[in-house]
């Protein structure tokens, strides 16, 4: 019986396909999207630890987010950037290189979802039970919180994409424009049961924890408001719950149309787009969401305008 294994360490990237008067306004999109994402990501982290106001628990865990979308995009968007400029004969990548995209992106986005979980608890504990709130959120719990989400999404990623390379490859095509976990499994000439079993189970587990802990944390924080008859508390509870709901909105309906997408191989090209925009869309919205929202964080940027003007 002939055998198709043969293990390449060169895959091909299918890539987004553009045509010569449409690739160099794909490529400077991708690439203001790109500066936005950095600039805006690493200035808003800068930003929480050069001022002292801002050293809350509430922002010190929303650094983790900007800091998760400088890793993930920087992962993406440089090959993404150069691919779009070259031939599609030339769209080449190392199956290493491919698998450290994998697991970066993965972990990236899961991070995400493990990061606003920890979040949800702390505006909980800040609204419901606002006495106790500055001992329990110590700097040492944290950190302990911080390192929890980071390395529960670092094992669960990792045997993710630990189940993938162990498969024997027998394609070379990566149907997308840069590298995920669906993609590469699907490589294989192999059963790939397990990877399938595991990647939904993942997923659904994620999506229940996520979800279950926002329903628990913001219902307890209604229940509270509305037996409260504090104007400020409610008004407190709005500003913060509000801008938490809608990272984890947009961030959750990306990816949802990410995954859906790859279970309707006729719609390659809507999935393509889908991709880039879950990579650039909740990276570019969630220090603006953060900025607008947050009072203090408008107060330093007005001060700081200010301080300039009268330069």
């Amino acid at each position: 019986m002939e055998n198709y294994t043969f293990n390449s360490p060169t895959l091909y990237l299918e890539g987004l396909k553009v045509t010569e008067v449409s690739k160099y306004p794909a490529f400077f999109f991708l690439l203001i999207s790109y500066i936005i994402i950095m600039v805006t990501n690493i200035g808003i982290v800068v930003l929480i630890f050069t001022d002292n106001s801002l050293h809350q628990p509430v922002y010190l865990l929303f650094c983790n987010l900007p800091f998760t979308d400088v890793i993930g995009n920087s992962s993406v968007m440089p090959r993404l950037l150069s691919d779009v400029l070259l031939s599609p004969s030339q769209h080449l990548i190392s199956y290493y290189e491919c698998v450290v995209q994998v697991f970066l992106g993965h972990w990236c986005s899961t991070n995400h979802h493990t990061v606003l979980m920890i979040m949800a608890f702390d505006r909980y504990l800040a609204i419901c039970n606002p006495l106790h709130y500055s001992t329990i959120m110590t700097k040492r719990m944290m950190i302990k919180l911080a390192v929890s989400a980071w390395g529960v999404a670092f094992v669960l990623v990792g045997i993710l994409v630990s189940l993938t390379v162990r498969l024997n490859r027998c394609r070379t095509l990566i149907t997308g424009p840069f590298c995920d976990n669906a993609s590469l499994f699907k490589l294989s000439c192999e059963s790939v049961v397990i990877n399938h079993i595991y990647g939904i189970t993942f997923t659904v587990v994620l999506f229940i924890a996520s979800i279950g802990s926002m329903v628990l944390t913001y219902g307890h924080i209604t229940v509270v408001c509305l037996i409260s008859k504090s104007k400020s508390l409610n008004s407190k509870a709005l500003r913060t719950c509000s801008t938490h709901l809608i990272v984890y909105l947009v961030m959750s309906f990306s990816g949802i149309l990410v995954i859906a997408f790859h279970r309707f191989p006729q719609y390659t090209e809507y999935r393509k787009l889908v991709q880039i925009l879950f990579v650039i869309i909740p990276s570019t919205l969630n220090p603006v969401i953060y900025g607008v929202q947050s009072k203090e964080i408008r107060k330093f940027l007005s001060k700081s305008l200010q301080f300039n003007k009268v330069l």
